[in-house]
């Protein structure tokens, strides 16, 4: 039989990203929850819930940026030891500072039936939507032991679920792809910040090898009858 060993991420399913009080939240998001209660049942190997953990003077918040509007303004952020190394990124409200109520785990998530909760985004200088680590490579400046953490435990595949959809899902799946891992992005278990972009974000998310799967695929079934 085919080793399958499969791993479940919950990417920020946090106050702030949720109807009816978040700062930042996406429509719809709370919807998403029963059905990941449904596949935190489940016997994955291990079950893993990513949390965005801010300082108040995070880059990605507009309001540190004298005149700078939040979803209408990017800015480019360079690598802190290099540079010459930058990217652009968008400017977000203030979200999932640390210590909040904002920054909680909804209550209806069933966390009794996590193994662990990674907190990301907490260095103040970049940007990281990827639970995994951030966008730079040279060097690298945050790594959050994910990758690791899942080959520990000889994880296989990997699903994905969770918000936001058009960016920190997305790159959990990418970059779980990237990391060797079976990717599954669940799309009924997710939903986007803007749904308009999400049909050329599933593009990007095929080429990087990952897979954006129905609850109702087989990819899914075959987690019905894993031992």
């Amino acid at each position: 039989m085919v080793d399958f060993k499969p791993a479940l991420i919950v990417v920020d399913l946090q106050e702030d990203f949720c109807p009816p009080n978040g700062s930042l939240a996406v429509a719809n998001g709370r919807d998403i929850t029963p059905s990941i209660n449904k596949f935190l049942a489940l016997p994955f190997v291990v079950k893993i819930a990513t949390m965005d953990w801010h300082p108040r003077d995070h880059i990605s918040f507009a309001a540190n940026h004298e005149g700078r509007v939040p979803f209408e303004d990017v800015i480019t952020i360079a690598n802190p030891h290099n540079e010459a190394e930058t990217y652009e990124s968008q400017l977000w409200p203030v979200h999932c500072v640390q210590g909040t109520s904002g920054a909680e785990l909804i209550p209806e998530l069933h966390t009794s039936q996590l193994d662990m909760v990674l907190k990301k985004g907490t260095d103040p200088r970049v940007e990281m939507y990827s639970p995994f680590y951030d966008p730079f490579m040279s060097p690298r400046v945050c790594d959050s032991g994910l990758a690791q953490a899942l080959r520990e435990k000889n994880v296989t595949d990997v699903y994905v679920v969770g918000l936001a959809a058009d960016y920190c899902v997305k790159n959990a799946a990418i970059d779980a792809a990237k990391e060797g891992f079976k990717t599954y992005l669940i799309e009924e278990c997710t939903r986007a910040v803007d749904a308009s972009s999400w049909p050329e974000c599933k593009k990007d998310i095929d080429q990087s090898g990952a897979k954006v799967v129905s609850i109702n695929g087989p990819e899914v079934r075959r987690l019905m009858t894993a031992q």
